[in-house]
């Protein structure tokens, strides 16, 4: 969950700033739908398999203190916009985006718009494309049988492996995510787990390796991607005015990162 600066959806740029000149027209799935969107990326490389549309949505339940957009945690600081208009503008790079990559719903937390995300899916779909959802897996009882069946791929952020450790860190129980998890690894639905690693928060031995035999016991994550935690984001919190408990906390180092994907491979899960 990585949005970049807003970008107005009408004048998106084509992928790598190439529009194509004859955008194909999406299917009308849904067109009377509306949802909050933070902001669009049309060549993600980080939000699932190849080159992607990032649809970054607004609202989120959790409040994890290394979160670095806390301008998504609420719906109405985003842009009001159609499933109509945005399925238009990912229509005009079906063509390439059909052959390198998909689409991806990220945030913020997409399953605060279930409904929304619900059409967008079953619009990409129509038009053949290949879709992943972003999620904590917090909101994942929300994901019903027709939005399931529009998923190729979930990017599923674990960011603890302790009821206690996930609730000082998110503000919410664990328990909801590992039970999506567990319902996706039911119907073999893919999984990349993301695990964000934090010095002295998320880098407990134990708790990563209980994490990593969870993960291998599903059966069905492709891959896991530890991601170092930065300081990118500091900024918003003083701007907003908010506590931010990882003032001061350095990024972990290469030797940490290293042994955390070890404790991974050690499962027999690929790691990134």
């Amino acid at each position: 969950m990585r949005p970049t600066d807003v970008i107005d959806v009408a004048a998106a740029a084509a992928p790598c700033g190439l529009r194509p000149a004859n955008a194909p027209e999406p299917a009308p799935a849904a067109a009377a739908t509306e949802g909050w969107v933070h902001s669009t990326e049309t060549c993600g490389a980080v939000d699932g398999p190849g080159i992607r549309y990032v649809l970054f949505l607004s609202g989120c339940p959790l409040r994890c203190a290394y979160c670095h957009n806390p301008d998504t945690w609420h719906r109405h600081e985003g842009t009001l916009t159609s499933v109509a208009e945005l399925l238009t503008d990912i229509g005009r790079y079906r063509g390439f985006i059909q052959a390198h990559g998909g689409v991806t719903l990220s945030g913020g937390e997409p399953l605060a718009q279930p409904r929304f995300v619900k059409a967008l899916l079953r619009g990409c779909k129509a038009m053949g494309l290949h879709t992943a959802l972003d999620t904590s897996g917090y909101l994942g009882a929300l994901v019903d049988d027709e939005m399931m069946a529009d998923l190729d791929l979930v990017l599923l952020d674990i960011k603890a492996f302790s009821e206690k450790r996930y609730r000082r860190l998110t503000g919410a129980e664990l328990e909801p995510t590992l039970e999506f998890a567990r319902r996706l690894a039911a119907i073999g639905k893919p999984i990349v787990l993301r695990y964000v690693l934090v010095p002295g928060w998320t880098d407990h031995e134990a708790e990563i390796r209980a994490l990593a035999a969870f993960a291998a016991g599903l059966g069905n994550v492709q891959r896991v991607d530890v991601l170092p935690f930065h300081q990118m984001g500091e900024h918003k919190w003083r701007e907003r005015d908010l506590n931010y408990r990882l003032a001061g906390v350095a990024p972990p180092s290469d030797e940490a990162a290293e042994r955390t994907r070890s404790l991974f491979r050690a499962a027999g899960l690929q790691v990134s």
